[in-house]
């Protein structure tokens, strides 16, 4: 009945072939998936690639916050940068990779919050069967394969819990800010018209 959401290397793949093709919020929202994912070994064997396809974001300054955050994954000791996004993603409640964690007062709410982010993915002809709805590199690899308005639909759902994690990252003085913040822009809508 729907699909599941490709593996993220097949998304890559159809990304990579159809790159040219594809927008800067989109782009953006894929490559941002990438780097919010745990930084295993697989993870840096792919970095290259990802930072190479980064040079095709149209949006200077979006493209140059990116390349940055490469340079700062490639400049910082490999344990330490995984130490780093175990303490901040795995365990802080303020800066948990899945949404409906967050100003939820019981887990009825966070099971209707994960139907609501479950509901995004088959609302577009896709499952997530390995993976939680409210995961955000799965949202944001969502949003980079779907159409544009509805992509801005679920930018316009997770934005207020994307902004909550933005401003812890920037409380603690974490780099993972920079990231949030070009997720934010694509969330808001580029400016200046870049495509």
């Amino acid at each position: 009945l729907h699909d599941a959401l490709p593996s993220y290397t097949i998304v890559v793949l159809h990304a990579r072939q159809g790159v040219a093709i594809m927008d800067d919020a989109q782009k953006i929202a894929l490559i941002a998936s990438f780097l919010l994912r745990y930084p295993d070994e697989s993870w840096y064997n792919e970095l290259g690639e990802w930072k190479e396809d980064t040079y095709s974001v149209e949006h200077p300054q979006l493209r140059q916050g990116l390349l940055e955050f490469f340079d700062y994954i490639e400049e910082t000791d490999r344990k330490a940068f995984e130490d780093q996004y175990v303490r901040i993603f795995d365990f802080s409640r303020n800066t948990t990779m899945y949404l409906s964690t967050y100003e939820l007062q019981g887990t009825g709410e966070q099971a209707e919050e994960l139907v609501k982010y479950k509901a995004f993915f088959l609302e577009n002809g896709y499952d997530l069967p390995k993976e939680m709805p409210d995961y955000i590199p799965a949202i944001l690899e969502l949003c980079a394969v779907i159409e544009p308005e509805k992509a801005r639909e679920v930018y316009d759902y997770c934005k207020p819990k994307l902004e909550y994690i933005r401003d812890r990252l920037i409380e603690a003085k974490l780099t993972y800010a920079f990231l949030f913040d070009i997720i934010l822009s694509v969330a808001n809508g580029l400016e200046d018209g870049a495509r």
